[in-house]
């Protein structure tokens, strides 16, 4: 330890003042001193990473559950040299859904089910203190449970097969089973494996849209110990809707009801659109809504009449392009000026001017339009939109997911010599950052996404500029969009295909054909190095046409496969994960998942890929992490404090 000089100490008393109150005498600083630079020589912690996962909530679930296949390598690297390859399925399986697999397998072994528990549990104790091997008996303490936690810290850190406590080893296992523990009991090891397996997840945006279940989603997001999200475009729609954003709202509604996945807004998170239907019924009852017809869920019939759906998808869709229009024209600021495209409608012609260009429609029905006044809402139409958005806000499952992405989420994130961003960031055709005036100042870069993240928490918490949400999620300058344009409207309304392009921000076609200099130069502007990676999402991998999610001279990694069911026939599969422990980075490509049953009866798992995209040459430690970085600095204070109780600066409490 440094012999802190005391002038320095005088200068810092203040802060080891309140530091002694913690730490009251020099025994307790030089505890926790140890403590914490023995941590710093442990294994890091593996950290998980997902994104676009789109509210497939079963993939998703289970790929949590199974910790991308690391899971399944635990357990055949402690047991399979002693354990046959069906009781490893089992047992594999019974760490991913312990409860409806112990209701299987207690119908299946009842003559023999005494002697079952015995050995799985014996056997799950050995895989639980291998995954447990790499943190502090503390760490582990905090993730057991507090039911059985005395009894699984002594069987985690007693060795079995040490000859004095053989029978106190056993015994505590035959215990288990005589008193009608061993079903809860299990199911808790298993929660304790699955969370020492990841001690970290990093979900990269869109959580929201196209598939049933986003709510399910999140109620698994909060349930875990550590994670962080970035925001994604589909996220942030959602965080406008709740904040009273009315073209956020109409937009999610009008998603939903295209996929068929409107449980997810009246069940989910309790909204009601009887308003909507009644409508729709009224105002489109003579519209057979043809173009509007929701997109087939193979796995789920339509609860209501496809006829039904459509009119309410065409009713809220021609709403959200009227408040979309609005929001440009009192919106100058947001450049958007050449998508105000429903002042040149002309129903009787059945012909629209977009950016100069005059095309025919293929639907010319628009009660609701005044030829005069193209983008004035109707009153009925005004109270549908008031009504649903003020359900929206009110819903508290809604708030409580919304303000959990504000608290665990950002525009982007650095940690590890990572940086994590879902889409893009604004790049000029030549590479250099693109510059955005906001209020009169200048921004771009790091500079950009530090003030867009600003202004998307004060849209919400301040309840004001609630648009700005909207500008995020579909802005040609949003780092959240990605794109010139979103031709939502020429998509149902005009056959020319020409129209629905929507070409991508230079940084797509600068990162593809990037050598790793553009992306070396963003890591520098973030303040990393240039051996750091950048992670992103947004655009899926076609890997079925040979595209690779390795780019940028393998510093940059998009590991959006295909989560959502809609996207896997152009990816060619189920989604990306990319985990990074203490041996370096490992991208892990998914098949489509096909149900939690036949996992459980047949023992059928995701088909996984991996691909090792860094090994490191010396084990990466916690002393070489943002955390271990934490810890030098408290352990450098920690110091300080130790001196000035040396010197007498500080007194010493008993």
């Amino acid at each position: 330890m440094k012999n802190v000089p005391a002038e320095t100490l005088r200068h810092n008393i203040k802060y080891l003042d309140l530091l002694s109150r913690s730490f009251p005498n020099v025994t307790a600083a030089v505890e926790e001193v140890v403590n914490l630079k023995a941590i710093l020589n442990l294994p890091k912690g593996t950290e998980h990473f997902l994104t676009d996962i789109h509210g497939e909530a079963e993939a998703f679930n289970h790929v949590m559950q199974n910790a991308s296949g690391a899971i399944r390598r635990k357990v055949s690297e402690e047991l399979s040299s002693t354990v046959s390859i069906d009781d490893l399925e089992e047992l594999t399986t019974l760490i991913y859904y312990p409860k409806e697999k112990l209701e299987l397998i207690k119908a299946e072994k009842k003559a023999n089910i005494t002697n079952w528990y015995e050995l799985t549990i014996y056997r799950l104790v050995r895989v639980a203190r291998a995954t447990a091997s790499k943190y502090t008996r503390s760490k582990v303490r905090k993730l057991l449970p507090k039911s059985f936690a005395y009894i699984m810290e002594e069987l985690l850190q007693e060795d079995e097969h040490r000859f004095n406590k053989k029978d106190y080893y056993s015994e505590i296992i035959k215990s288990l089973v005589e008193y009608g523990r061993a079903d809860l009991f299990i199911i808790e090891l298993s929660e304790v494996i699955k969370k020492c397996t990841i001690d970290h997840l990093h979900i990269i945006g869109d959580i929201f849209d196209r598939g049933p279940s986003p709510h399910k989603v999140m109620d698994t997001l909060m349930a875990q110990n550590s994670l962080d999200i970035q925001w994604g475009n589909h996220d942030i729609l959602w965080m406008g809707a709740a904040a009273g954003c009315r073209a956020c709202v109409a937009t999610a509604i009008r998603i939903a009801l295209r996929y068929s996945n409107i449980d997810s807004i009246e069940d989910g998170y309790g909204i009601s659109l009887l308003p909507l239907v009644s409508f729709a019924q009224h105002v489109y009852k003579d519209d057979p809504c043809i173009r509007f017809m929701p997109k087939v869920n193979e796995k789920k019939p339509f609860d209501v009449d496809a006829e039904l759906l459509a009119k309410m998808h065409k009713a809220i869709s021609i709403i959200q392009f009227k408040i979309e229009e609005n929001i440009i024209e009192q919106n100058p600021s947001y450049n958007m000026e050449h998508r105000r495209i429903l002042r040149t409608l002309n129903p009787a012609a059945g012909t629209i001017e977009i950016e100069g260009k005059t095309y025919s429609l293929n639907d010319t029905s628009f009660p609701t339009i005044d030829p005069a006044h193209q983008t004035a809402l109707t009153d009925e139409e005004q109270y549908l939109i008031d009504t649903l958005t003020n359900t929206f806000m009110a819903s508290e499952k809604l708030k409580q997911h919304v303000r959990f992405l504000y608290a665990k989420g950002s525009m982007y994130r650095r940690y590890n010599d990572n940086l994590l961003f879902h889409a893009c960031l604004l790049l000029n055709e030549d590479g250099s950052f693109k510059e955005k005036e906001i209020d009169g100042a200048v921004y771009y870069g790091k500079s950009l996404m530090d003030k867009y993240d600003q202004m998307a928490r004060e849209a919400y918490f301040s309840g004001q500029n609630a648009d700005f949400l909207w500008f995020l999620w579909c802005n040609q300058d949003s780092t959240l969009f990605g794109k010139t344009k979103m031709t939502t409207f020429e998509r149902y309304f005009i056959d020319d295909k020409a129209t629905h392009k929507e070409p991508s921000s230079p940084y797509y076609k600068l990162m593809e054909r990037d050598d790793g200099t553009l992306a070396a130069r963003i890591l520098k502007e973030f303040g990393l190095s240039g051996n750091a990676h950048i992670v992103n999402g947004h655009t899926p991998v076609k890997v079925v046409k040979g595209e690779s999610p390795i780019k940028a001279g393998g510093k940059l990694l998009v590991i959006d496969g295909g989560f959502s069911k809609a996207y896997q026939k152009t990816t060619g599969i189920a989604g990306y994960t990319l985990t990074y422990n203490s041996y370096g980075m490992t991208l892990i490509s998914h098949h489509p998942f096909e149900s939690v049953d036949k996992v459980l009866r047949e023992g059928f798992d995701i088909e996984s890929t991996k691909e090792v995209i860094e090994t490191l040459v010396e084990r990466k430690r916690v002393a070489d992490t943002d955390t271990g970085a934490d810890m030098k600095e408290k352990i450098q204070n920690l110091e300080m404090l130790i001196s000035a109780y040396n010197k007498g600066i500080l007194k010493q409490q008993d």
